[in-house]
């Protein structure tokens, strides 16, 4: 026993000393077997996704204004595309694509979670077949309705010039009526991981149900409101088909319809400037999804750990 006990002591001195036996170095084929083909793998999905953003920064840095011979990725640098577009109405595309998509997404989200809240709080006469009505909806995409979006927009506009065709609130107001389906589900889902309990002490504090929504509730299910939000102003952001179907006039077009008019006609493609345009479209979708990136995150691990 008093053996045992001295090798104890002299294990745990040597440890603090700092004598630990070295680990073994793993071998080759063990280390391929384990991480090795990890790494192999995410070098691969990293070359993959990267190589068309560098032939894009590429065509648009080309001095010709085309893609032929770009195969040479920076063979030549310029920087005359970029400046080409202050002589088309690409800035004024820019304004209206983020008017629009930012309009749109800050009303999705505030319907959404309008619509997630009382659904996940009350019960009232019509609820579960409002949420099979939302379930169903959301399997067809809004597309297949352009026909019947235009033809509303026509009989609309007679009445209410605003909101007929060729008219940005005409088309943030279609956005908006596709704003339930998954984006309710979504945050219907999160809002039920609230306890009720927090509710009910509000209430006996005197709190009514208004408060309760603006002052508690949307501060704890913050994440999933900058995920609807983001998701909902990159779909908005390179949406096409409506947003060529509505928007009749050239000064009131996104840049998916833009670019594309630029790149529509193969004998006459403008492809430096798509290529240019392109990339400095990418640029508020990455600012915003950084921007959002640490509000995701953060929340979700509060959460995690308030359990």
């Amino acid at each position: 026993m008093a053996t045992q006990m001295r090798t104890q002591v002299a294990g745990t001195r040597a440890g603090q000393r700092g004598d630990v036996a070295p680990h073994k170095r793993m071998s080759p084929g063990r280390y391929m077997t384990e991480l090795g083909w990890r790494h192999l793998v995410g070098v691969v999905a990293v070359v993959y996704a990267a190589f068309p953003l560098l032939y894009l920064i590429s065509a648009s840095l080309a001095e010709r204004g085309t893609l032929t011979g770009s195969n040479d990725l920076f063979s030549t640098v310029s920087f005359n595309n970029y400046a080409d577009l202050g002589d088309t109405l690409f800035w004024t595309w820019f304004g209206n694509t983020l008017l629009i998509a930012g309009i749109t997404a800050i009303g999705t989200v505030l319907m959404g979670a309008a619509a997630a809240y009382a659904f996940s709080r009350f019960r009232f006469t019509g609820r579960r077949a409002g949420l099979t009505a939302l379930l169903i909806i959301q399997m067809f995409p809004q597309m297949l309705a352009f026909v019947a979006i235009f033809l509303l927009l026509i009989g609309l506009g007679n009445v209410v010039p605003t909101l007929g065709l060729n008219s940005k609130i005409g088309l943030i107001c279609v956005y908006l009526g596709g704003a339930l389906g998954v984006n309710t589900f979504l945050m219907y889902g999160f809002f039920n991981t609230v306890p009720r309990e927090l509710d009910e002490a509000a209430k006996i504090d005197g709190a009514s149900h208004a408060q309760i929504y603006w002052t508690i509730i949307l501060r704890l299910v913050s994440p999933i409101l900058a995920v609807v939000g983001l998701l909902s102003f990159i779909a908005t952001f390179g949406e096409f088909i409506i947003a060529r179907v509505i928007l009749q006039s050239e000064s009131n077009w996104t840049l998916a319809v833009g670019l594309f008019g630029w790149v529509s006609d193969l004998l006459e493609a403008q492809w430096g400037l798509f290529a240019a345009g392109a990339v400095i479209s990418a640029v508020p979708v990455l600012a915003l999804f950084l921007f959002l990136q640490k509000y995701i995150v953060g929340g979700l691990t509060a959460g995690s750990v308030k359990g």
